[in-house]
């Protein structure tokens, strides 16, 4: 029954938040007229009250209503009651420890299993995989744990970059560093471009974002790309 889009970013260069994914967000809102925001991963230390009137101001464009989880005493009732609910992007390390806080995350993991439809951007789409190893945010504060949703069965590395061949900056690629972390886990990583987001509908998995393709990362495997359009659903048995 998942019904999810996850995308890389929230905000593609020369656009406005949340613009590119409107026609997307229009089906996946489909049948609720209000969403629940998750604003706590804060980016920039943005706060909860700025970040859900950014977040409102567009789904207002797509005659949406939003409301900040934050305003609500009793955050494990407004989830389960939920018709619609959008994690924003940020800190990948504050939006787990806050989850933890609030003790939400089983909860936020199951409303989604059972059909309320999810969007995630940035550090809301990492959350959606079965940790936040291979996140791009530095760990400005300590979780209880790494372990997130694993509404999908792959991590995913947003905002994912290429090697620059005329660059001079020696330090690791985004590559190297998934292939770091293969050292020591066996998950599969989704390189996910700009532009570029997942749709989990009807038990079926699929890459979407124009003509973008996405990169691949298996242990033990050399990494490899694949289509916009293609699904994903062959990294369930891996």
């Amino acid at each position: 029954m998942t019904n999810c889009l996850l995308a890389s970013t929230s905000t593609i260069f020369g656009g406005n938040y949340l613009d590119y994914l409107f026609d997307a967000l229009g089906e996946l809102y489909q049948d609720t007229e209000e969403v629940l925001f998750i604003p706590f991963a804060r980016p920039g230390g943005i706060s909860h009250d700025a970040y859900s009137k950014l977040a409102a101001t567009a789904f207002q464009q797509i005659g949406k209503k939003l409301v900040g989880l934050h305003t609500f005493d009793e955050p494990k009732a407004a989830l389960q009651s939920a018709k619609g609910i959008f994690t924003g992007g940020g800190n990948s390390f504050v939006l787990v420890n806050s989850l933890y806080h609030h003790d939400i995350m089983d909860t936020l993991r199951q409303v989604i299993l059972n059909g309320t439809p999810y969007l995630g951007t940035s550090a809301g789409s990492n959350i959606a995989g079965p940790t936040i190893k291979t996140t791009n945010d530095m760990p400005i504060v300590y979780p209880p744990s790494y372990d997130t949703l694993a509404i999908i069965p792959m991590n995913i590395n947003p905002h994912y970059l290429d090697p620059d061949p005329n660059s001079t900056h020696k330090g690791e690629t985004r590559e190297t560093r998934i292939k770091e972390f293969h050292e020591f886990n066996t998950t599969p990583v989704i390189g996910l471009r700009e532009g570029s987001w997942i749709r989990v509908q009807n038990k079926k998995t699929t890459l979407h974002g124009g003509q973008l393709s996405a990169r691949i990362f298996e242990k033990g495997k050399d990494a490899y790309e694949i289509p916009a359009g293609a699904s994903l659903d062959f990294l369930k048995n891996q």
